[in-house]
């Protein structure tokens, strides 16, 4: 069995939407998650407030105007112990039309 060292977090490439493209209606981020990941960090760097959905219908989050969020499913847990959000996952928001980006950041353990 390999050593817990050997595990590394790897960053999935970051994701992004600009709000100008916002309708209201929910738009989904470009990829779905490509790997089980512990850590999603969502950034609204826009000036409108954002909601979010995995599965773009239910409302789950809301993002306030240049403000994030972050889900640390394997916080005070190990690895093998530890939640993660599947892959596959697709992440979506929604909102008004804005001036600025939201950013979805990933880590997986690799």
């Amino acid at each position: 069995m390999a050593s817990s060292l050997s595990v590394r977090a790897q960053f999935a490439p970051m994701q992004v939407i600009d709000t100008a493209t916002l309708l209201g209606a929910y738009v989904p981020f470009t990829n779905p998650l490509p790997q089980n990941v512990f850590l999603v960090k969502l950034v609204n760097g826009s000036d409108v407030p954002v909601t979010v959905s995995t599965d773009g219908v239910t409302d789950m989050d809301i993002l306030p105007p240049n403000s994030f969020a972050l889900y640390d499913e394997c916080a005070n847990a190990s690895r093998e112990g530890g939640l993660t959000i599947p892959k596959l996952t697709q992440f979506w928001i929604s909102g008004p039309a804005g001036a600025g980006n939201v950013y979805l950041v990933t880590q997986f353990a690799g």
